[in-house]
């Protein structure tokens, strides 16, 4: 399929969202589109699988003009979306989750259950997935779960496919293998328009690449005839000359230590510490039990038996209540599910973890959560149009803002971060960079967790590695590269 969206204009009341844009894709090819969060990529491809309607423009498809009121007549279309956030339902099965609103049945309107699963297994064996259709979506992982939408739209018979985002929970593994599907289908005639704030996939995988800012197209490249900072420059109209600011800080006394910490089932022996002053990253595959650390150490998922040691002393972590008066903050790995409340406003989610510094008698002072919302919108540069204004508003990069100004206020010593940067676009990444370095500077110790090899490499002091839930080894910044982490993240 060739696709050409030319002109594109939409505004929301008096807020022109898409103020010119467009995009090209040709057939058979995988085509990026870039740009940082509220640049209106997503507005963008919502118009064109009929979740909005255009205010001005066109849409031609295989050189006829086509009109889009509605995502029944994008999938006429063959236009198919993958959401970032996998539309699935957990407890159904794998052929219904893909059947799901387009079911076949007979004349007395009963399912014709042999014939959906047989197609159902035909297409997810097209792509290398040999599973039971019949099982459960929950049973499969991430990764599969992503092969069983792009089956979806195969069964749609989609010739565009939309990807937003599909590898922000995926392993290494999974990406390559979603990777070897996207270049087969490819092959096949099929076209993709691939969106993501990781750049080194973008470079590895598209051929063409869109780039928008406030709303509208600033340029389309091929990928061989453009480079990493000509994109960046162009998402943010400057050169960013850094992508992985870093200061070097002289470590000082050990704030946090483990010595053989376990949670049954989780994770076993994880002995490491990190200092004043420090950033320790912690890499592996998903599923290596990462995160299932920090939770322990912040006291959400308790250990079972080793120890923790906060500035030299043994204490016992049962709850994030102990955590936080023990100067330990966690900005968890799923914003939208434990990081910010949603319905909530700004001001709401800034003040969650420290309730009590702004209540007085069991009122909340208002004016004092204003002014304080005020005071991190200036330090953080949080975008927003008030502290009133809902979070679910704000863009990936301002939400983390958020998650992040409302831990700097219980002014917390040791700070763990679980995937900072996931779904934030450049721009807000080096922000984040900034605080994180300005948080080092003051003293404070850090532990990042991350799955992506190149944050991991620049910005963190050492590196420890886990494989099969156990930390394999702790490299220094001298000795860490991404063979080195990688060959311990697989093979130990």
């Amino acid at each position: 399929m060739e696709l050409l969206m030319t002109n594109i204009k939409k505004s929301f009341d008096l807020v022109k969202v898409l103020k010119h844009a467009q995009i090209h894709v040709k057939s058979s090819e995988v085509h990026a589109l870039m740009g940082e969060n509220g640049a209106g990529k997503s507005t963008l491809m919502k118009i064109l699988t009929g979740v909005y309607t255009k205010d001005e423009g066109t849409i031609v498809i295989d050189n006829k003009e086509v009109q889009i009121h509605s995502i029944r007549d994008s999938e006429k279309a063959k236009i198919a979306f993958i959401h970032q956030e996998l539309n699935v339902l957990n407890e159904m099965s794998i052929v219904d989750n893909m059947f799901l609103g387009r079911e076949i049945t007979n004349k007395f309107g009963l399912l014709k259950k042999k014939e959906m699963k047989a197609l159902a297994t035909e297409k997810l064996q097209l792509l290398g997935l040999y599973v039971d259709a019949d099982d459960s979506i929950k049973s499969i992982s991430i990764g599969k779960r992503q092969l069983v939408e792009i089956a979806k739209a195969l069964l749609l018979d989609a010739e565009l496919i939309i990807m937003d985002e599909p590898t922000a929970a995926l392993t290494e593994k999974e990406i390559n293998l979603l990777f070897k599907v996207i270049r087969q289908l490819k092959e096949q005639g099929k076209s993709f328009i691939y969106i993501s704030h990781r750049m080194e996939e973008i470079f590895e995988i598209c051929d063409e690449i869109t780039v928008m800012r406030d709303g509208t197209f600033i340029g389309q490249k091929k990928k061989a005839y453009t480079s990493f900072d000509e994109i960046v420059k162009m998402m943010v109209g400057y050169d960013l000359y850094e992508r992985f600011p870093r200061i070097d800080i002289e470590p000082k006394d050990v704030l946090l230590k483990t010595e053989n910490l376990t949670l049954e089932g989780k994770f076993e022996d994880v002995s490491f510490d990190v200092r004043a002053g420090e950033i320790l990253g912690f890499s592996g595959l998903m599923g290596a039990g990462r995160t299932d650390v920090m939770h322990a150490i912040f006291g959400s998922c308790p250990a079972t038996s080793g120890k923790i040691y906060v500035r030299g002393k043994e204490e016992n972590i049962k709850s994030p209540k102990v955590a936080k008066k023990l100067g330990i903050g966690f900005i968890t790995e799923d914003r939208k599910n434990e990081g910010i409340i949603l319905d909530f406003n700004v001001s709401e989610n800034l003040i969650l973890p420290s309730l009590k510094d702004f209540t007085k008698s069991g009122l909340i002072n208002n004016k004092m959560k204003l002014e304080e919302t005020e005071h991190y919108k200036n330090k953080l540069n949080i975008k927003m149009a008030s502290p009133t204004m809902k979070i679910a508003n704000l863009s990936g990069g301002n939400q983390q803002k958020v998650v992040i100004a409302k831990w700097l206020h219980t002014n917390p010593s040791i700070l763990i971060l679980d995937e900072p940067t996931r779904g934030v676009d450049i721009g807000a990444k080096k922000e984040i960079y900034e605080i994180i370095n300005g948080l080092k500077a003051a003293g404070v110790a850090i532990i990042i967790v991350s799955s992506e090899l190149p944050e991991v490499l620049g910005i963190c002091d050492r590196i420890a590695v886990m494989r099969e839930k156990r930390l394999v080894k702790i490299f220094n910044r001298a000795e860490a590269n991404q063979e080195n982490i990688m060959d311990f993240a697989t093979r130990g």
